[in-house]
């Protein structure tokens, strides 16, 4: 798989390192995230049952309450607040035509944000464009040869980390447009229909082979994001290890 930088070799953490994994889903990031720290134990939170969780231990119930409570037991937080809140649903007619049906996202990214900085521990939050996600890092399936392209950016707290080249797009994202079809070398992971990606094509594309979930698939990382996000951070942290990256 390429990287979009070179990010150094893998460290050996001293202990037991361990990483929460906030918003998990089924895991996508988690998987990441166990590629990155050989070794670590990583605890997903979810509002909402995942029995394809892909870590060593989950826990039900809300991620804000959660970090509060036990954020300052981990070594490492992500958090991926849904995006319903955060992005086109929430933007202009979009806003309008969702209040008028009665339908409301929360807004989390705050509320979370605070609870992370709370817990003195490094973290991460990713989300789409339109959220309010400062923007430190924008990762591109492109810079890791997947067949997605799903830009995500992740604000860092505690380190940082700089920004990788972002390669030119091959080509459109395959599916139906206004009435009009697009052959390219990226499948549509989001909604059903009009060409969008099969469950099949989803694991193939993002990497995720422990799931069928349509829905969760559409939703989860690709796990190249987070393998990304922890060995640069692990290449941050070397000068405080006492070891060269």
């Amino acid at each position: 798989m390429t990287q979009p930088t070179a990010i150094g070799r893998v460290l050996a953490l001293p202990g037991p390192f361990l990483v929460l994994d906030a918003y998990s889903c089924i895991g996508g990031g988690t998987e990441g995230y166990r590629r990155a720290f050989p070794g670590c134990h990583v605890t997903g939170v979810d509002i909402q049952a995942q029995p394809d969780y892909r870590g060593d231990a989950f826990h039900q119930g809300d991620a804000i309450e959660f970090i509060r409570a036990h954020g300052h037991e981990f070594d490492f937080i992500h958090a991926s607040p849904p995006c319903q809140g955060e992005g086109a649903p929430t933007k202009g007619t979009n806003r309008a035509r969702n209040a008028a049906i009665g339908r409301t996202y929360p807004r989390l990214i705050a509320p979370t944000r605070a609870a992370l900085e709370a817990t003195g521990r490094p973290y991460v939050i990713e989300n789409v464009a339109g959220s309010e996600v400062r923007k430190d890092i924008r990762l591109c399936g492109e810079m890791f040869g997947l067949a997605v392209i799903m830009h995500r950016y992740f604000e860092l707290g505690g380190w940082t980390t700089g920004q990788p080249a972002h390669p030119k797009h091959r080509g459109r994202v395959r599916g139906w447009r206004h009435g009009e079809y697009h052959d390219g070398p990226y499948v549509a992971a989001y909604g059903q229909g009009g060409g969008k990606a099969t469950v099949e094509e989803i694991r193939a594309a993002k990497g995720i082979d422990w799931s069928t979930d349509h829905l969760r698939l559409r939703e989860a990382l690709p796990p190249a994001y987070t393998e990304w996000i922890g060995r640069a951070y692990l290449a941050a942290l070397a000068p405080a290890l006492g070891v060269a990256a």
